[in-house]
C-alpha cells in the first residue's frame, strides 16, 4: 500500500515539475522574444495536452500517400498567406516554414545557428554509421573535406559502367516481335536495381547485380529497403526513435554491415598488393573507396562513408528516374518534344552514338524535364534542422507575417519543400501541372532545392543528373511511345521512406523505334 501512495505521489510530483518547467520556459521564451523585437507566428494545434494527436487525418494521409499534400494543405487552410507556424507538442514546440527567405537564413546567412537534429542522427546511425549524412560539427566537416574533393571530379561520370547497367536494364524491356510493344511493365523497380547497381560499383568497385537478379543483389536490396523502411519509422516518433529497435531492423544493418565489410577487407588487401615497385598505386577506374583509402584504412570509417554516400543516392536517383518516367508516360507531347530534342543532339540509334557528358549537362529541355519532375514530385519532401543556440527567423511573425520569429536553442524546424514548391505565388496558377517549359523563363532561387542547400547541399546533385539523363537518353533513343497503364483513379500518390517514390510504380508500356 504504501509502495502504490509513493508511485501516485511520485506522478504528481513528476507532472507538477513539468507544468513549472514548461511554464517557465513559455515565460522565459516570450520575454526573449520581446527583446529581440520577434513577433509569434500562427499557430497549428496538432496535439491535446498529453501530446496525443487531436486528429487522425496525419496519420490517415501518410497511409493513404498524400503526407506532403496535407502538410500542404493544413498550412493554406489557416492562409494561403500562412508560410510559417508553431506546432506545439505536449511540453515542446517545433515549427514548420515553406518560405524562401527563412530557407536562405537557415542554410545560408545563419547556418552556424543550426543543424541537423540529434534524433536525425541517431535515427540512421544503427544503420549507416558516421558518415557525411549523420555527423555534425567537426566531424560532419571531416567527412565533407574527405568526399568533396571526389564529387568535384569529372571521372565519377564513368559512360562504360552506366551503359553497361543500362543495357542490364534493357535486357529487361522485351519487346514483341512483330507490334514492337513491350507488355505492361513497372519500370520503378527496374529503375531502382540500376541505381543499386551502379552505386555500388562506383563506391566499391563491385555491383552487386541486382538488375540480373543475383542472390546478393536481392539480398542486399531487401535488406537496403528494410533497413530505410524501419529509419523512417524511427525518424516519425522523433525523439522516441529508440523506441523502435527491432530484431529485423538490427538483422538488415548486420547483413548490410557485413557485406561492406568484407568488400573493404577485399579491396584495401588488393591495394596493397597492386602498388608497383615505386610504391604508387597503377592506374586504374576510379573507385570511390580507392580514395578514401588514401586517408583511412579504418574498416569501421570506411563502412560508415561509404554507406552513407549510397543511403543519399540510390533511392533519391532511383525516384528521380520513376518520376520524370511517370509523368512522360501522362504527357505524350512532353515525351515527343523530348525525344526529338534527344536525336537531334545524341543522334539515333542507342548502339552508335556516344553520350558526352559535358553536352548532357548543357541540353537544357532535357534539365527542365528533370527538374520540373523533382518540382512538382519533390523526391526530399521533408527537410530539417535544429537550432544551435537561441536565434531568429527573418519572416513569418506577426498577422502580416513579416516579423521575425524567435526560435529557442534546441528546437527543431521542419522544412516542407513539397510545400514550398506548390506555392501559388512563388510558381504561378499551374503550379500543379506537369509542365517543364516553366524553367524557361524562371531562374528559381531559395523557392527550389531538391536537394538541400548551403553547406550540407548533396554533393552528388551532378552526379544523380548526370545518370539520370544518361537512361532517359537511351530510352528515347530505343523508344518512340510510351502508354500510361496505370489503373484505377489516376491520382498521384506520394509514397515516401526518407525519400518520395510513386506509390503506384510506373506502370507502363514502350513501344520500339525503328532504325
Amino acid at each position: 500500500m504504501f509502495l502504490l501512495w509513493f508511485f501516485i505521489l511520485l506522478v504528481i510530483v513528476t507532472i507538477v515539475y513539468k507544468i513549472i518547467k514548461s511554464k517557465n520556459r513559455k515565460r522565459r521564451i516570450r520575454q526573449r522574444e520581446a527583446e529581440l523585437g520577434c513577433l509569434p507566428p500562427p499557430v497549428f494545434q496538432l496535439t491535446n495536452g498529453f501530446g496525443l494527436p487531436l486528429k487522425k487525418e496525419s496519420i490517415q494521409a501518410t497511409n493513404e500517400d498524400r503526407n506532403p499534400q496535407y502538410i500542404m494543405e493544413t498550412m493554406n487552410s489557416i492562409s494561403p498567406d500562412c508560410h510559417t507556424v508553431r506546432v506545439p507538442i505536449f511540453d515542446y514546440e517545433i515549427f514548420v516554414t515553406r518560405d524562401p527567405e527563412n530557407m536562405r537564413a537557415i542554410f545560408s546567412t545563419q547556418s552556424s545557428d543550426f543543424d541537423i537534429s540529434v534524433c536525425r542522427q541517431m535515427s540512421w546511425m544503427p544503420m549507416i554509421g558516421k558518415g557525411i549524412f549523420t555527423t555534425r560539427g567537426w566531424d560532419w566537416k571531416h567527412s565533407r573535406s574527405r568526399l568533396r574533393p571526389q564529387f568535384s571530379r569529372d571521372v565519377v561520370s564513368d559512360i562504360e559502367r552506366e551503359e553497361r547497367h543500362v543495357q542490364a536494364l534493357m535486357t529487361r524491356l522485351i519487346v514483341e516481335p512483330k507490334s514492337k510493344w513491350t507488355d505492361k511493365v513497372d519500370l520503378q523497380p527496374l529503375f531502382f536495381n540500376f541505381t543499386l547497381d551502379t552505386a555500388s560499383e562506383f563506391l566499391y568497385g563491385k555491383s552487386v547485380n541486382s538488375q540480373q537478379g543475383t542472390k546478393d543483389g536481392i539480398e542486399m536490396a531487401t535488406h537496403f529497403h528494410n533497413a530505410k523502411m524501419a529509419v523512417h519509422r524511427r525518424i516519425e516518433v522523433d525523439k522516441f526513435y529508440w523506441l523502435l529497435n527491432s530484431k529485423k531492423f538490427r538483422t538488415s544493418c548486420s547483413v548490410l554491415h557485413r557485406w561492406v565489410d568484407d568488400i573493404v577487407a577485399s579491396r584495401l588487401s588488393k591495394l596493397k598488393e597492386e602498388r608497383s615497385p615505386n610504391d604508387e598505386p597503377k592506374q586504374q577506374k576510379f573507385v570511390l573507396l580507392d580514395e578514401l583509402a588514401k586517408d583511412t584504412r579504418n574498416i569501421d570509417e570506411l563502412r560508415g562513408e561509404t554507406l552513407n554516400v549510397l543511403v543519399a543516392g540510390r533511392d533519391t536517383t532511383g525516384s528521380l528516374l520513376s518520376w520524370v518516367f511517370y509523368f512522360l508516360a501522362r504527357h505524350p507531347e512532353v515525351f515527343e518534344k523530348l525525344r526529338q530534342t534527344v536525336l537531334r543532339t545524341f543522334g539515333a540509334h542507342p548502339t552508335q552514338s556516344k553520350v558526352d557528358f559535358h553536352v548532357l549537362r548543357n541540353c537544357t529541355y532535357l534539365q527542365y524535364v528533370m527538374k520540373e519532375a523533382l518540382r512538382i514530385a519533390t523526391v526530399i519532401p521533408m527537410n530539417e534542422r535544429v537550432a544551435l543556440r537561441d536565434t531568429t527567423l527573418p519572416v513569418g511573425g506577426g498577422e502580416s507575417g513579416n516579423g521575425k520569429v524567435f526560435i529557442p536553442a534546441g528546437t527543431q524546424i521542419l522544412i516542407p519543400t513539397y510545400a514550398m514548391q506548390h506555392r501559388q505565388d512563388l510558381w504561378g496558377p499551374d503550379v500543379e501541372q506537369f509542365r517543364p517549359e516553366r524553367f524557361e523563363d524562371k531562374q528559381p532561387g531559395w523557392e527550389f532545392i531538391p536537394f538541400g542547400a548551403g553547406d550540407r547541399k548533396c554533393l552528388g546533385q551532378q552526379f544523380a543528373f548526370t545518370e539520370a539523363g544518361y537512361v532517359v537518353i537511351r530510352f528515347c533513343q530505343r523508344f518512340d511511345k510510351m502508354e500510361n497503364m496505370e489503373e484505377g483513379d489516376g491520382r498521384i500518390r506520394l509514397h515516401h521512406a526518407i525519400e518520395n517514390r510513386s506509390g503506384t510504380g510506373v506502370q507502363v508500356r514502350l513501344h520500339e523505334a525503328k532504325f
